[in-house]
C-alpha cells in the first residue's frame, strides 16, 4: 500500500495543492531537445557495446541549472549489446521516487523478467508543476544520461504515472510523440501542460468512475487528445455502473496502424490500483499493472522509431495519388531537423471492394535516403523505392485505408515525388 497511504488520508487537500502547482506552459524551445537521434532498423543508443558506468540506485544530475535527482534499475545480468525496452515512471503528488520504485514502478518491474530498464525521477516539491518547462528538461537530460552509458532501444521507450504522475506522462506525450512509444495516464488531468498535443501517441488512460480529487471528465478530455491525434473513431466508452466494483477497458477502433487507444474506467475513487470486487485498494491485487504491461509490450522494436524532436516547421507538399481505381498513396511529412526527416504514406482503397495487398512506388530526392520504415516491406532505400505492405496491413477494406511511416537523412523540404499504388 505505498502508492496511497499518504494520498487516500487527505484527498482533499491533494486536490487544492494540485489546482495550486500548476505552472507556466512547457518551454517552446524545448522542442529542439534531441533525446536520442536513430538511425539504422535497431535504433540502439550510443550506450550500446560500452562498459556500463551507471548502476542501480539513485542517481544525480544538472538539469536546468539545478541538482536534480531520480531511481535507476538496471536488468539484473545487464547485456551491454542488448537494447532495453525504457520507462519512467513518475510519482504522485506528496510521493517521491522512492515511493515508485519501491512499489515496482507500477507494479511493472516484478512482471518484465529483467527485460527493461525503469527510471523513476524525482519532482521539485514532490510534484510536476513542470514551470518554464524545467520537468520536460529533466525527462531529456534522464534519458541522454540513460542512452549515452547503456543500451536501450530508442523504439521502446514508455511512461506512466499516476495523478501528478499521469499529468507528466501527459506532458510528455504531448510534447516528445517521437521519443515515447505509448504512455499510461492513471487518474490524470491536464495540470503539467502539454506543448504541442497534435501528433499521434499510443494511448491508455485509466480513472475512476467516482473520482474525488481529479474528476473522471479531466481524463476523458486527456484520452480525447489522442482519440484524435491517432485517428480514431469518436465513441463514448462503457463505464461500470457505482457500486458493480468492476472496470471496463475499450479499446477504440479506427486508430491509425501502431497508435491504438485504450480507456479502461473502474468504480472507484483516486488510486492507482483498484480491485475489482472490492472497495480497498491494493498493490498486489490490482488489475492495472497486467494491463499496462499488456499494452506496452504490444509494441515491437519494428514498430515507428523514434526521431529527434522537429527544429522546423514540418513542410507540405500536394498530395501525389497513383491509380484512383485501385488504390491511391498520399504523402505527408511529420517531423523535419538538420540532417533529416520523419514521412508518412496513406494508402487509401477508393473501391468498393476490399483490396489484399498494395504496393507504392515513390522517388526520393537527390541526398535522400531511407535509415528505418516500419508497416511495410521496402526495396531500395534511395531514387526510385518500392513499398509493399507489410503482413497485416495488406487487406484493405472498401474505403477505407492504412498508413506507413519511415525515417530518413537528407532535406526533408523536398517530398518524394512520382508516388504510384497498385493493388494486385
Amino acid at each position: 500500500m505505498v502508492r496511497h497511504r499518504h494520498v487516500l488520508s487527505s484527498i482533499a487537500a491533494a486536490a487544492v495543492v494540485l489546482a495550486a502547482t500548476v505552472g507556466g506552459a512547457l518551454s517552446s524551445d524545448l522542442r529542439g531537445a534531441a533525446v536520442a537521434a536513430t538511425s539504422g532498423t535497431l535504433a540502439t543508443t550510443a550506450g550500446c557495446g560500452k562498459a556500463p558506468t551507471l548502476t542501480s540506485g539513485t542517481r544525480t544530475i544538472q538539469s536546468g541549472g539545478q541538482n536534480r535527482s531520480y531511481i535507476l534499475r538496471i536488468p539484473d545480468g545487464y547485456d551491454r549489446n542488448h537494447p532495453y525496452r525504457l520507462i519512467f515512471g513518475f510519482h504522485w503528488l506528496n510521493g517521491s521516487a522512492n515511493s515508485v520504485a519501491s512499489a515496482g514502478y507500477y507494479g511493472l518491474a516484478p512482471l518484465s523478467n529483467n527485460s527493461t530498464i525503469f527510471v523513476a525521477p524525482q519532482g521539485i516539491d514532490a510534484g510536476w508543476a513542470n514551470t518554464n518547462g524545467r520537468d520536460l528538461t529533466l525527462f531529456d537530460d534522464i534519458s541522454q544520461q540513460i542512452e549515452n552509458d547503456l543500451c536501450v532501444d530508442t523504439s521502446q521507450r514508455f511512461a506512466l504515472g499516476w495523478s501528478y504522475g499521469g499529468a507528466m506522462s501527459y506532458a510528455v506525450a504531448c510534447a516528445r510523440p517521437t521519443v515515447v512509444r505509448a504512455v499510461t495516464v492513471l487518474s490524470g488531468a491536464n495540470l503539467s501542460g502539454c506543448n504541442g498535443g497534435t501528433q499521434p501517441v499510443a494511448y491508455f488512460g485509466i480513472h475512476g468512475t467516482y473520482d474525488s480529487v481529479l474528476n473522471i471528465s479531466a481524463g476523458r478530455s486527456l484520452r480525447d487528445t489522442f482519440v484524435r491525434n491517432n485517428g480514431c473513431t469518436a465513441q463514448s466508452p462503457r463505464e461500470p455502473s457505482r457500486g458493480s466494483l468492476t472496470h471496463i477497458t475499450t479499446t477504440y477502433s479506427g486508430c491509425r496502424a501502431g497508435y491504438p487507444v485504450q480507456w479502461a474506467a473502474f468504480d472507484g475513487d483516486h488510486t492507482p490500483s483498484p480491485v475489482d470486487g472490492s472497495s480497498s485498494p491494493n498493490d498486489s491485487r490490482t488489475w492495472t499493472s497486467g494491463e499496462i504491461w499488456r499494452f506496452f509490450t504490444q509494441f515491437q522494436s519494428t514498430t515507428p522509431p523514434t526521431s529527434a524532436p522537429p527544429t522546423s516547421p514540418p513542410p507540405t507538399s500536394p498530395p501525389p495519388t497513383g491509380d484512383p481505381g485501385s488504390c491511391a498513396a498520399t504523402y505527408r511529412a511529420i517531423n523535419s531537423w538538420p540532417g533529416g526527416f520523419q514521412g508518412e504514406v496513406t494508402v487509401a482503397n477508393n473501391t468498393a471492394a476490399t483490396i489484399n495487398g498494395w504496393t507504392v512506388r515513390l522517388t526520393l530526392a537527390d541526398g535522400q535516403a531511407i535509415s528505418s520504415l516500419w508497416n511495410g516491406v521496402n526495396t531500395g532505400t534511395t531514387g526510385v523505392v518500392t513499398v509493399r505492405n507489410a503482413p497485416y496491413n495488406g487487406t484493405v477494406g472498401a474505403n477505407a485505408s492504412t498508413t506507413f511511416g519511415f525515417t530518413a537523412t537528407g532535406n526533408g523540404a523536398v517530398a518524394p515525388s512520382a508516388i504510384t499504388c497498385t493493388s494486385p
